[in-house]
């Protein structure tokens, strides 16, 4: 059932190799056929059954680098981890390439959740989620429709559904916009499928990039261009394809998120221009919510959006937190 993937065998990530915990490539797949590729960590000498996390983001990111991050530095705390490339992206299977669709990358996460529910070194009754950036939001969104996770971080979240069909800060919030957005997709479509060709929308700005452009857009540059640039990263390269998130546009997620049972941890920076999504994920995760006990809002002070994915130079991720979070959900 699942195509053959070609791996990178060489340590390639954006992070150094920890000596604390043993790592393998594995593959999985989801129920639309799909092969995704992921990198396992494990602890060192570590038997029996163990609570798991599988991990993924920021959007439009690899399992190269914040994910990946995440993973192994958990795993040095006594999980077993998984960071995946998702569908289409990175050294996971799927095409066209370069696309990103809030069921199937739901389904993703789900998947991860099958393939770590029957390993034999994992407690299927302490298993996790972490999702970084626009992957925070559909994380939560995974969590809204699968019982068997006991407990969601999300980090420095991005609703892209609410992007795409809003704009940042709510500020292309009509139906003229709207209008806009659908106009050039279907323009967009028809001249694809002509030519056959999807080709790039553009990846984040080269460095250094022009004094006026807003404070995120060059954020992003000096993490995806600079400190963590990786070649199979589309945010490093040349973006999603063309039509690659035309989906986000009326396809909104986070719909149930109140009904949601299990632990959520949800994480901000405090100067993030991003927090008011995570800020207004968590109380509407919580308006008539059955267990409101589980939930937790943490915004880390003078924390930018990237500092969550990989500390910023100032260890603004709060592994410590994080952990205490899962044992506390998975005991």
């Amino acid at each position: 059932m699942e195509e053959t993937l070609v791996f990178t065998q060489e340590w390639d990530k954006t992070f150094p190799k920890s000596n604390k915990v043993d790592h393998s490539k594995v593959t999985f797949h989801n129920r639309y056929g799909i092969t995704l590729a992921a990198d396992l960590y494990k602890p060192k000498g570590a038997d029996g059954r163990l609570a798991a996390i599988a991990v993924c983001g920021p959007f439009g990111a690899v399992k190269e680098q914040a994910s990946g991050l995440y993973a192994q530095t958990m795993a040095e705390r006594g999980f077993l981890t998984m960071a995946f490339d998702p569908s289409y992206t990175g050294e996971s299977g799927g095409e066209p390439r370069y696309t990103a669709s809030p069921d199937i990358n739901t389904e993703d996460f789900q998947a991860a959740v099958d393939y770590l529910s029957v390993r034999e070194d994992v407690d299927p009754e302490k298993i996790g989620i972490i999702g970084i950036c626009g992957w925070g939001g559909l994380a939560l969104n995974t969590a809204a429709i699968d019982t068997r996770i006991k407990a969601t971080v999300v980090s420095t979240m991005y609703d892209m559904t609410r992007i795409a069909a809003k704009g940042y800060f709510d500020s292309a919030d009509s139906e003229e916009a709207r209008h806009q957005a659908r106009e050039t997709y279907s323009a967009a479509r028809t001249a694809i499928y002509r030519s056959g060709d999807y080709g790039r929308a553009g990846g984040c700005l080269p460095l250094p990039v022009p004094e006026d452009v807003p404070f995120y857009v060059k954020d992003y540059s000096e993490y995806y261009k600079g400190r963590a640039y990786h070649p199979r990263s589309l945010n490093s390269t040349e973006g999603w394809n063309t039509i690659g998130t035309l989906s986000f546009l009326n396809q909104p997620i986070l719909c149930y998120s109140n009904e949601i049972r299990s632990a959520v941890l949800i994480i901000h920076g405090e100067k993030a221009h991003s927090c008011y999504m995570g800020r207004d994920a968590y109380a509407n995760m919580m308006k008539g919510n059955p267990c409101p006990e589980n939930k937790e809002l943490l915004i880390i002070p003078g924390a930018v959006h990237t500092d969550l994915y990989d500390g910023g130079g100032k260890n603004a991720i709060p592994f410590d937190k994080m952990v205490s979070f899962f044992q506390k959900a998975m005991a």
